[in-house]
């Protein structure tokens, strides 16, 4: 009881957002699941969704979510930060730079303005349609169950990365199309009777990524920091086969393995080159994992594995007094990250290249300053701003 008291009180008196870096070595990372698409701003059942909708709440400067969203960012005043759900518009004036403009660079809610001048977003697999009936239902709707990963229209819940800092954007990786079946070991979904779930056809041209897998090079001063994107598919909407379960197990091993000394061989990037990162890199692996190690419907070992890489520092889980007030019950509420109470989403620094400072989840508690802006799903994300402050060594 003791231990959790003090972590309760060093988030009520300062640990509950990142503010600004008072080292000229220090660096904030964070990763926010915005549920910015447009399911989020349309009625459920609506036809006709595209990411049009979500290109009209950005131009218009006006949506209290996207507000609050922005005054959240604006708080916490990460380095770099990671948005999970962000559908992907191709034309950066319509969407990504409407956002920055319209939203981040003006005040909201009395908090200071922020500026990202660098960014990085490509496609996803979500809403990419395929020519197979992968739900086998015995029937071929193209998108939705049939994508390649679940989508009414393609780049649905795409992802965005925000940068202070310069982006080698040509060294980019990306692993949107790395097929499931080259993963040595890759968990084979059976239906009931022993056979394949998927045709053979379909299990030849199977993503593993459910929207992609990115190597982000930032340029930091003389020193480049991998950050390490994804977004893996929710381990339910499936049956007793769970292949999203399993998609999903496989999905965070692929940063496992990445990260691995002598695991990576197998790997090919999008345009070929093989292999995974290079040994002694500085890296940040970001995203919401839609798994715990703890509890949920997940495969547990695939998000464990990774936290317990010994190139990953996981000496500290992101807190909040938020979580623990709103699931009293549950020992492991004060590390939620999400509204359904489970720890979704991370900021997995590597042990090489960086000094730990602090870390936080964005959820006040009620009664407390902006404990509005996560009243309730509608305020702003069923998902919370997750940080983690180092020192670059």
């Amino acid at each position: 009881m003791k231990k959790i008291f003090f972590i309760l009180s060093v988030l009520s008196s300062g640990a509950l957002f990142s503010q600004s870096n008072s080292q000229k070595n220090e660096l904030t990372f964070a990763t926010y699941n915005v549920s910015m698409e447009s399911d989020n701003y349309s009625p459920k059942g609506a036809m006709g969704k595209s990411e049009q909708i979500l290109i009209y709440q950005l131009n218009s400067g006006h949506n209290t979510q996207i507000r609050n969203i922005a005054q959240i960012i604006q708080t916490v005043r990460p380095d770099v930060i990671l948005l999970n759900e962000f559908d992907y518009i191709k034309d950066p004036e319509l969407g990504i730079k409407a956002f920055i403009k319209n939203y981040l660079n003006v005040s909201q809610g009395g908090a200071t303005a922020i500026d990202y001048p660098y960014f990085y977003y490509s496609t996803v697999n979500t809403g990419q349609p395929s020519p197979y009936d992968l739900n086998n239902d015995g029937k071929l709707d193209n998108f939705g169950n049939d994508a390649w990963a679940f989508g009414l229209y393609p780049g649905q819940y795409g992802m965005m990365l925000l940068s202070k800092y310069p982006i080698d954007v040509n060294a980019v990786r990306t692993f949107q199309h790395f097929k499931w079946k080259d993963m040595p070991g890759a968990l084979l979904t059976k239906k009931a009777d022993g056979t394949d779930w998927y045709s053979k056809k379909a299990w030849k041209e199977f993503p593993l990524s459910s929207k992609s897998h990115w190597d982000v090079p930032v340029q930091i001063g003389n020193e480049t920091v991998h950050v390490l994107v994804s977004h893996p598919t929710p381990p339910t909407f499936d049956g007793a086969e769970d292949r999203n379960g399993k998609r999903n197990h496989d999905e965070i091993r692929f940063w496992k393995d990445y990260i691995s000394d002598n695991s990576a061989s197998y790997i090919y990037d999008d345009k070929g080159v093989k292999g995974g990162l290079s040994p002694n890199s500085r890296f940040v692996i970001m995203g919401d994992q839609n798994a715990s190690p703890v509890e949920g419907d997940a495969m547990r070992e695939g998000i464990k594995s990774l936290i317990e890489s010994p190139k990953i520092n996981s000496d500290f889980t992101p807190a909040s007094k938020g979580g623990a007030e709103f699931s009293p019950k549950n020992p492991f509420g004060i590390n939620h990250t999400a509204f359904w109470r489970m720890r979704a989403d991370y900021v997995l620094p590597s042990r090489l290249g960086f000094k730990f400072v602090n870390s936080g989840v964005f959820w006040p508690a009620k009664g407390e300053p902006m404990s509005g802006l996560v009243e309730k799903r509608e305020s702003s994300s069923d998902h919370r701003l997750v940080w983690v402050k180092v020192i670059l060594e």
